[in-house]
C-alpha cells in the first residue's frame, strides 16, 4: 500500500447532464464533466461561464447608496473640496486606493490618499487620522476595502463635519457605521446581483458610476487586487479577472512593468498565477514590513525612473519578508509541537514578543497547511500589553463567526470565515485559546481534522489528449471557487519509474491504462519512487497539462499525490549491502522479522522494531496489519512463515531472506540415484566411505553432500549400518519408501522453502504471498460537494 497525504474527495458526476453539455456546446466530455461537477449544468449558464468576456458589468447603481455617493463626489469635484481616499495596507487595499485615486484625479478632484501604518495605527480607519484630515481641510473621506466595522470613527467624522463614504466588502456586523453613504455588495436592502466582490471590485463599481461607463483601462489593477484577495472567481469577479488579465498582459503602467521586470516575469504572458505568486505578494510586502505607501505610489506612478526606484525598494522588502517569514515559521512550528500539540488542540493559538505583525498572516497559513488546524498567530507588544494577530481556518470552522462569539475578549477584529485579523490584550490570549478550542471540539469531527483534496473527476487515459487538455483553458482564470482542475487517474500501471533532478528529489514515470499512456511528473515527490513496486496498481491525482519540448507536444499530469490501495511486495533478495536499501524503507510502522539471532549482527536496527520469531505461537500472535514487514532472513520452514502472514494484512512486504549459501543445494537426488547407490552397496556388501567416497563422487559426478545425504537416508530407513565410516548393507525385512526418512522429508521441505523464497521469480514470490495475505485496501472514495 501507499497511503495518500490527504483524503481524496471525488465529485459524483451526473452523466446525463454531461452528455447534454457535450452535445449542445460541442465541448469534450472532460470539460463538460468539470462544468457539471462545479454546479453548472444548464447549457446557457455554462456558455456564459465559458465565454464570460462577452458579458457586461452589472449596473453599479444597483448598489445601495451609490447614487448618493456619486452625487456627493461630483459635488466635491465641482466645488474643489479636498477628498481623502482612505485605504488598507494589503494588495486589495493598495489596488483599491490606486483605482479610486486614478479615477478621481482624471475627473479633476483634488484627492490624496492615506493608508494607515499597520504597526502604529493598526487596521482600518482611526480617530487620529480623521482629525488630522479635518485639520488639513479635507471635507470628504472615502474608504476603500475598509470601514464597515468603524462605528466610532464614523461618529467622529460626523462630529468633525466630515462626510464619510464607506466602500467595503468585509463581513457586516450588527451595528452599522453612521456614514454618509455605504457601498457594499451585501449591505442593507441592496439588489446587487453579485455579493462576492473584492474591495477593489467595489471601488471599481464606484469608478464605473463616476465615469458613466466601465473604465476597462483600470482592470489590470482591479484584476490584481481581486486575485490577491482570494475572493471567489465566479460571476462578476470572473469577468473582472478575465478581462483584467488581458489588460494586464498589454499594460504599460510603469509601476507594474517595473515590478514584473524585477520579478523576472513577462507581463505579456501574465495569468492568475503570475498575480497570485509574483505581483500580489510584492505589493503586500511593503505594508507587511513598514508602510504600504510605496506600493500605492508605485501603482500611481507615471514616471519610469520613479517606478523603477520604487519597484527596487519593494523587491528588497519582499526578499526581507521571505527571510522573516521563514524564521518565525520555524519558531512557530516548534512552539506548536512542544506546547500546543495538534493532538490536544483543535485550534492553534500562539504568540511571541518580537514577531512581526505584518507577516504573521503568512505564518498562520503555513501552520494551517502543516497541521491542518485553524491557526491564530499573534505578535506581542509587552509595553502596551497588546497582541495583534492574523488567523486562517479550515473547512467547517467559520473564523469570523467564532471570533464574533469571543468579541468581549477582542478590542478589534474583522475578516471572513476563512481568514481574520484581531487585536486583544495579551492577558486574554489564554481565554481566547480555551474558548475557541471548546467551540472547535463541538463543530469539528475527527474527520474534519484530516486534510482533504477536492477532485473534479476521475479521468481515464482514453479521454486525456492534447485537444481535451487545451479546451480546459476555457475554464480559466482559476482561483477560489473555481480552482485549477484536479483529476484522479485510478489503477494505472506505472512504468519507467525514476528520480530526476539535481538532488534526485522529483518523480518521473509513465502511466499505462487501457486506452493510452500518460507521462507524469511529481515535483518534490522523488521519494515515492522507492515506494512503488513493479506490479503496483497506482492511483494519482494532479493537474493535466501539455508538455512542449523539442517541438513535440504531449499530454502529461503534474502529480500532487499518489496511492496504492493493495499490499506491495519489494524484492530485496541479493542486495548484500544493507546500507544500500535500508534507508529507503518507511520510517514508521516497520517490523524487521528475524528467525535467527545471528542475523542481527549483520544489521544496525532499532531494537523496538525487531521481532524475533522462534515458534509457531509467536508467529501467529504477531500483529502486522498496516505494517511494513521486512523479512531479513529465511525461516527454518515455510509453515512458520505461513503462520506469521496467514490472513493478515500488511501494507508492504520487503523480502530480503538472507541465508547461508551452503545451506541448500538446489536439487534432491532422484530415485534413480538412490536405486543405483543401493545396487552399488548390494554388490559390495560393505563400503568404506571415508576411504573410497571421493572416488565414488568423481565416478558419478556427485557432490560429497549428495553421497552423505543418501547414506543418511538409507541409515534412517535401516537399509544400512555405519560404523567408523564403514557402510554395511542390512537385510531388509519390510519395504520402506524414501519419504519415510526424516532426512528425506526435511530435504524436501528445504527444497520447497528455497524454491518458494530464494530461487523464485518476483511474480512467483508475489503469488506465494498473494494466496496467504488478507486483501483489505484502505482507500475509500468519497463524494462531496464544494462549498
Amino acid at each position: 500500500m501507499l497511503q495518500p497525504n490527504t483524503r481524496w474527495i471525488v465529485r459524483k458526476t451526473d452523466e446525463k447532464a454531461v452528455q447534454i453539455l457535450t452535445d449542445e456546446l460541442d465541448i469534450s466530455p472532460l470539460t463538460a464533466t468539470l462544468l457539471v461537477n462545479r454546479g453548472i449544468s444548464d447549457p446557457a449558464e455554462a456558455y456564459r461561464f465559458l465565454h464570460i468576456e462577452k458579458e457586461d458589468f452589472h449596473d453599479p447603481f444597483l448598489l445601495q447608496d451609490m447614487k448618493k455617493a456619486v452625487e456627493r463626489i461630483r459635488q466635491a469635484i465641482k466645488e474643489q473640496e479636498k477628498i481623502l481616499v482612505y485605504g488598507d495596507y494589503d494588495a486589495d487595499g493598495v489596488t483599491s486606493t490606486a483605482v479610486l485615486m486614478t479615477a478621481l484625479r482624471e475627473l479633476g478632484a483634488p484627492a490624496e490618499f492615506y493608508i494607515p501604518n499597520r504597526f502604529t495605527e493598526g487596521y482600518g480607519p482611526n480617530e487620529n487620522a480623521f482629525r488630522r484630515a479635518a485639520d488639513n481641510g479635507v471635507k470628504l473621506i472615502i474608504t476603500v476595502d475598509t470601514g464597515i466595522a468603524s462605528v466610532h470613527e464614523a461618529e467622529v467624522a460626523k462630529q468633525l463635519g466630515l462626510d464619510l463614504i464607506i466602500t467595503d466588502h468585509h463581513e457586516i456586523r450588527p451595528e452599522i457605521p453612521p456614514a454618509y453613504a455605504i457601498i457594499h455588495p451585501r449591505f442593507g436592502g441592496t439588489h446587487y446581483p453579485f455579493p462576492d466582490l473584492a474591495g477593489v471590485g467595489v471601488t471599481f463599481k464606484l469608478a464605473h458610476a463616476l465615469y458613466g461607463t466601465a473604465p476597462e483601462q483600470l482592470l489590470d489593477l482591479v484584476a490584481v487586487g481581486t486575485i490577491a484577495d482570494l475572493v471567489p472567481l465566479h460571476g462578476e469577479n470572473r469577468l473582472i479577472v478575465k478581462k483584467g488579465l488581458r489588460v494586464l498582459s498589454r499594460s504599460e503602467r510603469p509601476g507594474l512593468v517595473a515590478l514584473s521586470k524585477l520579478a523576472g516575469v513577462n507581463l505579456a504572458e501574465a495569468n492568475e498565477e503570475t498575480v497570485g505568486f509574483t505581483i500580489g505578494p510584492r505589493l503586500n510586502a511593503a505594508g507587511r514590513l513598514y508602510s504600504a505607501d510605496p506600493a500605492a505610489e508605485l501603482l500611481l506612478s507615471k514616471d519610469d525612473r520613479t517606478a523603477e526606484m520604487l519597484a527596487r525598494d519593494i523587491e528588497q522588502l519582499n526578499s526581507e519578508r521571505k527571510d522573516i517569514v521563514a524564521e518565525i515559521t520555524k519558531e512557530a512550528v516548534e512552539m506548536v509541537e512542544t506546547l500546543y500539540p495538534p493532538s490536544e488542540n483543535h485550534v492553534l493559538v500562539i504568540g511571541k514578543e518580537g514577531w512581526n505583525p505584518g507577516v504573521i498572516g503568512i505564518v498562520a497559513s503555513r501552520l494551517t497547511e502543516k497541521f491542518y488546524r485553524p491557526a491564530i498567530v499573534l505578535g506581542y507588544d509587552k509595553e502596551t500589553g497588546k497582541a495583534k494577530g492574523s488567523a486562517r481556518s479550515i473547512k467547517g470552522f467559520d473564523l469570523f463567526a467564532n471570533l464574533l462569539s469571543c468579541s468581549d475578549l477582542l478590542e478589534h477584529f474583522g475578516g471572513h470565515p476563512m481568514a481574520a485579523g484581531m487585536t486583544l490584550s495579551i492577558s486574554n490570549v489564554e481565554e481566547l485559546r480555551s474558548r475557541l478550542n471548546v467551540a472547535a471540539r463541538d463543530q469539528l469531527s475527527e474527520k474534519d481534522l484530516v486534510p482533504f483534496t477536492d477532485l473534479d473527476a476521475e479521468a481515464s487515459l482514453s479521454e486525456v489528449d492534447i485537444h481535451s487538455i487545451k479546451e480546459l483553458d476555457m475554464l480559466a482564470p482559476y482561483g477560489v471557487g473555481n480552482p485549477k482542475p484536479k483529476f484522479m487517474i485510478s489503477g494505472a500501471d506505472p512504468q519507467d519509474i525514476r528520480k530526476i533532478g539535481t538532488d534526485q528529489n522529483h518523480l518521473k514515470l509513465t502511466l499505462k491504462q487501457a486506452g493510452g499512456l500518460l507521462d507524469g511528473i511529481g515535483f518534490n515527490l522523488g521519494y515515492l519512487a522507492d515506494s512503488i513496486s513493479p506490479d503496483a496498481q497506482l492511483s494519482v491525482i494532479g493537474e493535466l497539462a501539455i508538455n512542449e519540448w523539442n517541438n513535440m507536444r504531449k499530454p502529461q499530469i503534474f502529480i500532487r499525490d499518489a496511492s496504492i490501495s493493495n499490499w506491495q511486495l519489494f524484492d530485496m533478495r541479493g542486495k548484500r549491502r544493507p546500507d544500500s536499501w535500508l534507508p529507503l524503507l518507511p520510517k514508521k510502522n516497520v517490523y524487521f522479522i528475524v528467525f535467527r539471532r545471528q542475523t542481527l549482527d549483520e544489521f544496525s536496527l532499532d531494537a523496538s522494531q525487531v521481532k524475533f520469531i522462534s515458534d509457531y505461537e509467536a508467529a501467529k500472535e504477531l500483529a502486522i496489519d498496516g505494517k511494513s514487514v521486512v523479512f531479513l532472513d529465511i525461516p527454518p520452514n515455510l509453515s512458520l512463515l505461513e503462520n506469521l502472514i496467514e490472513g493478515k494484512a500488511p501494507d508492504r512486504i520487503y523480502a530480503h531472506f538472507s541465508h547461508d549459501q551452503g545451506q541448500f543445494f538446489r536439487t534432491i537426488p532422484t530415485r534413480e540415484h538412490f536405486k543405483w547407490y543401493y545396487a552399488f552397496l548390494a554388490k559390495r556388501r560393505t563400503f568404506d566411505v571415508r576411504k573410497y567416497g571421493k572416488e565414488l563422487e568423481t565416478y558419478r559426478g556427485w557432490s560429497e553432500e549428495t553421497v552423505r545425504f543418501m547414506t543418511k537416508v538409507f541409515f534412517e530407513l535401516e537399509f544400512v549400518t555405519i560404523k567408523d565410516g564403514m557402510i554395511v548393507l542390512n537385510q531388509v525385512k519390510m519395504k520402506k519408501d524414501l519419504s519415510d526418512s526424516p532426512a528425506y522429508q526435511q530435504k524436501q521441505a528445504d527444497i520447497e522453502l528455497e524454491n518458494a523464497l530464494i530461487y523464485s521469480s518476483y511474480q512467483e514470490l508475489r503469488q506465494w504471498f498473494e494466496k496467504r495475505v488478507a486483501h483489505s485496501g484502505y482507500h475509500e472514495e468519497e463524494v462531496d460537494a464544494w462549498t
